[in-house]
């Protein structure tokens, strides 16, 4: 006789059988997990780590070039003529005529301008006849002079013819008083003659400076002064010109920096250029550096002149010109960029953890952040301390002492027994790869 399942019989067949199934994937589902965990993990220490190669630092580096080195200082200023005079007058007056203008050539001796003589020509009038006043009181004087004389020497024989009884004595001194006064008259007509005299020729010199004279051969380099113009002389003379002795040869005043001025002396060459030439460069050479300063928005220089030629009068008088003087020239010496002198490699930071070290956990949890490199702040190589560069040697910087010579702001001249022209040096550090 047959059995028939029942249906609860045959659901629990069905739960009997699916058990094993689900075992097995619920272990595959764990596998995957632990798997890809592994990988992810695995993955993320190789990326951390990366080859050895790009776990050293990376430099940029220059190569050491030998060559000529030029030192100059900048300085800016004013071109002059060498000698430049103002012209003016020291009488006053109302100016009649003027006989030259701008640009100008006049020569010394020459006219530039005459006031109204008028007013001199009488004062002229006026001394001559006071002088002839003085001379004509000298002759009366020198008449009575004269007559008393004469008297004294009457009564001194009457005296004498007498005996003494006539004149009296009373007489006799009054004559002689009265020769001295006449005597004393005459000195002082004498010395009349001679203020007037004196203020004749002070009226005729007044009357040659109304005439204005050019003091020098030169070019007019301006006018104030026209005709009608009213001039008074004070205590300040008033410039009715202004001119340059001789513009082929011209003098450009620069103020030299109280930093730079310990390098300038008379005698160096320069060169420099103006805004009306901007690609032309003029020659020039310093003939003197003045002691005295002069500050100027709290800022200390030191006038520095020089000579330029100016044979064809391109350059003219108050241009601004931009000046690099000279102050030392090496040839065929080694020279490294300023940048190599500046470089200090960084120093290993104390928190870093060992490598290789701390396991997985270790490798998984975040760092502090580096510090940052450390720098030498100065821009040019300071001579009197003890100065190196760095090379690179299997991959290490490395230092090289060196004795550093001139520089002019971005090379510097080094000598070195360990050095060669051709050799890198260090000049930056590269950011290493993420």
């Amino acid at each position: 006789m047959s059995h028939t399942p029942s249906v609860a019989e045959a659901d629990l067949a069905k739960i009997i059988r699916s058990e094993p199934a689900r075992g097995r994937f619920r272990i595959l589902r764990w596998l995957s997990v632990i798997i890809g965990f592994v990988l992810i993990a695995g993955g993320f220490l190789w990326l951390r780590a990366g080859s050895p190669a790009d776990a050293l630092p990376r430099f940029q580096t220059t190569t050491v070039s030998r060559g000529d080195l030029r030192v100059t200082v900048s300085a800016t200023g004013q071109l002059a003529p060498v000698n430049e005079v103002d012209v003016g007058s020291e009488q006053s007056g109302t100016v009649k005529e003027v006989f030259v203008d701008y640009n100008d050539r006049v020569k010394k001796g020459q006219v530039l301008a005459r006031l109204d003589l008028s007013k001199l020509q009488d004062a002229i009038a006026k001394a001559k006849a006071e002088l002839a006043s003085a001379e004509a009181k000298v002759l009366q004087t020198v008449a009575t002079v004269k007559e008393a004389r004469a008297n004294l020497g009457r009564l001194r024989q009457v005296a004498k013819l007498s005996g003494g009884k006539v004149p009296s004595s009373a007489d006799l001194e009054t004559a002689e008083a009265t020769l001295q006064r006449a005597n004393a008259d005459e000195a002082s007509a004498r010395a009349a003659v001679d203020v007037a005299r004196a203020a004749l020729r002070s009226n005729e010199t007044d009357l040659s400076k109304a005439s204005i004279l050019s003091p020098i051969d030169g070019v007019v380099l301006s006018r104030a002064v026209e005709p009608g113009q009213t001039v008074a002389a004070s205590l300040q003379v008033t410039v009715l010109f202004k001119l340059a002795e001789n513009l082929s040869q011209m003098e450009l005043q620069v103020d030299v920096d109280e930093a730079d001025v310990g390098q300038v002396h008379a005698g160096q060459s320069a060169a420099f250029t103006v805004d009306a030439y901007p690609n032309r460069q003029f020659p020039a050479r310093i003939s003197l550096v003045r002691f005295g300063s002069e500050t100027v928005d709290n800022v200390v220089s030191y006038k520095t002149i020089l000579n330029v030629d100016n044979d064809d009068l391109s350059l003219r008088p108050g241009m601004t010109a931009t000046a690099e003087i000279v102050t030392a020239e090496r040839q065929d010496v080694l020279l490294v960029p300023n940048a190599a002198l500046r470089f200090t490699p960084p120093r290993p930071a104390a928190n870093d953890a060992p490598k290789g070290g701390g396991g997985l956990l270790a490798s998984l949890l975040p760092r502090p952040p580096r510090p940052p490199d450390t720098k030498v702040a100065s821009t040019t190589p300071d001579k009197s301390a003890a100065q190196q560069v760095w090379v690179l040697r299997e991959g290490q910087p490395t230092p090289v002492a060196v004795t550093v010579g001139q520089s002019d702001g971005r090379m510097t001249e080094v000598t070195s027994a360990e050095l060669e022209a051709g050799a890198s040096v260090i000049t930056a550090r590269m950011s290493s790869k993420p």
